[in-house]
């Protein structure tokens, strides 16, 4: 599979279009690249772990001229170690998990939305005080008097 098949088959698991596929795989693969530029290791927990290594420099054999040694410089190389679950189920051991429903993002500008009329209706509680009445009546005012320019607006 390569990488073009891979965007093909998570766009159809999880229903998304291939541009937003195509954008996710390349955001995943430029975060991983960077992490492991920066020498960080990269864990994703059941499928493995990415991380960086150091090569000593060493002398090789040139396979055209098996008399002849080249000098190999040190190098630093990506490496990828199987997480056990990974391990488990290529072996059989183990069958691979359904794919879980798709979380979007939308429901939480939702829920964020809900949380500013219950700070609206907090401030209605607090009018109960005769000192916070009049902060809240002079703020709930301009509110009404914006509301009102608008819905002639859309009148017209």
């Amino acid at each position: 599979m390569n990488k073009a098949e891979l965007i093909t088959e998570v766009a159809k698991a999880t229903g998304q279009t291939k541009l937003n596929v195509h954008n996710a795989v390349a955001a995943m693969l430029h975060t991983l690249t960077s992490s492991l530029a920066k020498g960080e290791r990269v864990t994703l927990v059941g499928f493995g772990t990415f991380e960086r290594r150091q090569r000593q420099a060493r002398y090789g054999v040139n396979p055209q001229n098996p008399k002849e040694k080249l000098k190999i410089n040190a190098a630093k190389v990506p490496v990828f170690r199987a997480g056990q679950e990974l391990k488990d189920v290529v072996d059989g051991k183990a069958k691979q998990a359904p794919l879980p429903k798709a979380v979007t993002a939308e429901p939480k500008p939702a829920k964020k939305a809900a949380a500013k009329p219950a700070k609206k209706a907090a401030a209605k509680k607090s009018v109960a005080k005769k000192p916070a009445a009049k902060k809240a009546a002079s703020k709930a005012a301009p509110k009404k008097a914006a509301k009102k320019p608008v819905a002639k607006k859309k009148r017209r």
